[in-house]
This record gives C-alpha cells, structure tokens and sequence, in this order.
C-alpha cells in the first residue's frame, strides 16, 4: 500500500494543493498527516484528494472544534494507530518512541528516514516551506517498509 505524508502545512494553501495533486498523480491509497495544520480553511484542498485521508493535531492547531468539524471527524489526538498490510503504524505530531512498526511524525520541519532496530521512523519535513524554503512530503510503501521524501 502507498501512503501519502505530510505534516506542518501551516496554512499554506498554495503547497497543500500541490501536494494534493501529487499524491493523487501518484496513486497514494491513503493520506496520512502529522499535525499543524493550523486553521480550518486549510483543509479545503484536502478534499480534493481521490484517497482517504486521517491526521493528528499538532501544537499549533490552535481552533481544535473548528478542525475537527471542518475535516469530519478525520483528525485527533495523537497518538494515532493504524493497521495497515499488518503492520503497526502509528501516527504524532512531536516525535516519541511508540510500540508500532512505523512511527510518523512532524514538529521539527526537517524530513527524515531512518531505521531504528525494527522500527521505521518518518518525518516527511514540512510542507509549508516556512522555515527551510523546500516544501516536502513523503510516500510511505507498506509492503517493503520503505519511505522516500519528494520536494514540493
């Protein structure tokens, strides 16, 4: 299964539509984002994906209610954990070690991969592009336990 990541869009409506567009060239069966959205209009462009999405609140999710009446009940608090082609994943905004195969967050705005004895850890940077300038989001393949980070 290819999952879409995403995390820290900041209300960059600009970016989010360009990542919707490209998990949707891509296929991706299911969106995944690790928080900071920040207001409800940001989830407009979200509606246009042809998959499912889910995410987690972030600390800069300050208007909580209106995010989750805007997204339909799709976003929570996180942690969240998802079984997907049986593997544990689980879903956070700010990194912390959890019992699950692949551990995908946000918060520091810096992409990352890395693998940590059998855990797959996923940071798929921030696109926004606040704060580096370079927007990127990841896909997630659950079949090789593998992620890649793509620019924006």
């Amino acid at each position: 299964m290819k999952i879409g990541l995403i995390s820290d869009t900041h209300d960059n409506l600009p970016l989010i539509k360009r990542a919707v567009e490209f998990f949707n060239e891509r296929k991706v069966e299911l969106v995944l984002h690790a928080g900071d959205f920040v207001a409800p209009f940001s989830l407009k462009p979200l509606k246009e994906l042809q998959s499912p999405w889910r995410g987690v609140f972030g600390n800069n999710d300050g208007e909580r209610k209106g995010l989750l009446k805007a997204s339909g009940g799709k976003i929570e608090e996180g942690p969240l954990f998802l079984e997907l082609d049986s593997k544990k994943i689980a879903l956070i905004h700010e990194f912390q070690e959890l019992p699950a195969e692949v551990i995908i967050f946000g918060h520091t705005h810096l992409p990352q991969v890395e693998r940590q004895e059998n855990t797959l850890i996923v940071n798929p940077g921030e696109a926004c592009g606040w704060l580096s300038g370079k927007p990127t989001v990841a896909i997630l393949d659950t079949l090789s336990l593998s992620a890649d980070i793509f620019p924006l």
